[in-house]
């Protein structure tokens, strides 16, 4: 029942118009004029507002014609960089990008499957549950569009994003994250002419990070130091440097342990490095800023959504398996929130680059499997 050559224009057509993080006024336009043909309930929150972007987060119900509990759908409007001029190019089995950009796949291939489940539900008339829509804005700059979303207007407990690579692949569990931010500060100087007078910054985080586990720390937990900046001229001693950076875990205890072991470091550092300056003694001190940036998502197999995406899959005849990410997702805010909400693969591959493409077969497949889930439940 899903049209396959429907769904793909429609991906085509979305991945054309540009919607950089910020930036989805216009296909948001495009989704509401959509989703009202469909004759769904649709407005659009402040979401927008409260971040500095052209729209907000859509937000739609569809009446259930039998009844049920509500489902939710989601999927973000959207793309990282490069993505501006997209131009998709149709092979046998993909869609991929000419390579000048991203493709857009992530995450117009979910939206394009949503849409097309609902249109094909309205114009069978297949009986189904009450669903909600949620496209959301920004999830690229840190989920903040989610971080935003009007949660309480939902009736929806339980659905589906759809918004990861493999197909066959129903994440239900994600790390919960901390942003870390460490401002360390030392005292300027004259490199060339009394250096000794001064404190490098730099140097005191560099001594931090050269004792701190990075990377992989265990099966559960990475953490990763991704931004430096500091110093202001070659010739002087830096007597500023931040450092930004994140830690992950499925485990909260040890993600707070990886984030504190983090702050140590630089807390022990910034102790060995003080000097005597015109009678006083003066030593580097270090800002410590550990925020919560989502909660983990951690959803067992007897959650009722699982349970209906497992079940339409045997019944299709198609392979889809419960798998752990070490991504973050609008899933992870949602379940933050209360809700039990799982991520399907679309079909998406290589996603964030240039060589970026969408399986079709896989693409076509979600599709079927929240089809049928819509009409089981």
């Amino acid at each position: 029942m899903i049209q396959s050559d429907r769904m793909i224009k429609t991906f085509v057509e979305l991945v054309q118009i540009d919607s950089l993080s910020r930036e989805e006024g216009e296909v948001a336009e495009r989704l509401v004029r959509e989703l009202k043909s469909l004759e769904a309930d649709v407005r659009v929150d402040d979401a927008g507002t409260q971040v500095g972007g052209n729209t907000g987060n859509i937000i739609a119900a569809f009446p259930g014609t039998k009844a049920g509990e509500p489902v939710l759908l989601s999927a973000h409007m959207d793309t990282v960089v490069p993505g501006r001029g997209i131009k998709p190019i149709r092979e046998a089995d993909r869609i991929r990008t000419d390579g000048t950009t991203i493709l857009g796949g992530d995450d117009k291939s979910g939206i394009a499957i949503i849409l097309e489940v609902l249109t094909v539900l309205k114009e069978r008339k297949i009986p189904h549950p009450p669903v909600e829509v949620v496209f959301t804005i920004c999830e690229e700059a840190g989920l903040i569009g989610a971080k935003h979303l009007e949660i309480g207007s939902l009736q929806s407990r339980h659905g589906l994003v759809l918004d990861s690579c493999p197909a066959d692949s129903l994440f239900t569990r994600g790390p919960a994250a901390d942003k870390l931010e460490f401002t360390v500060h030392g005292s300027a100087a004259h490199a060339g002419v009394c250096p000794e007078e001064g404190i490098s910054a730099i140097q005191v985080a560099a001594e931090a990070i050269a004792h701190m586990r990075l990377g992989r720390i265990d099966a559960e937990t990475t953490a990763n130091l991704g931004l430096i900046e500091g110093g202001s001229a070659v010739n002087i001693v830096p007597d500023r440097v931040v450092v930004q950076g994140e830690a992950r875990s499925h485990d909260e205890v040890r993600l707070a342990a990886q984030s504190s072991h983090m702050a140590d470091c630089f807390r022990e550092a910034a102790k060995t490095h003080r000097i005597m300056k015109n009678g006083r003694e003066i030593h580097a001190t270090v800002d410590v800023k550990i925020t919560r940036d989502y909660p983990r998502m951690n959803l067992g197999e007897d959650a009722p959504v699982v349970k209906w995406v497992l079940a339409a899959a045997k019944k299709m005849g198609v392979q889809i398996a419960c798998r752990k990410t070490g991504g973050g997702c609008d899933a992870n805010i949602l379940n933050g929130h209360g809700l039990n909400v799982a991520n399907l693969g679309t079909g998406m591959r290589e996603i964030h680059t240039v060589n970026e493409y969408l399986l079709l077969g896989e693409f076509n497949q979600t599709a079927r499997v929240v089809l049928e889930m819509l009409r089981t439940v």
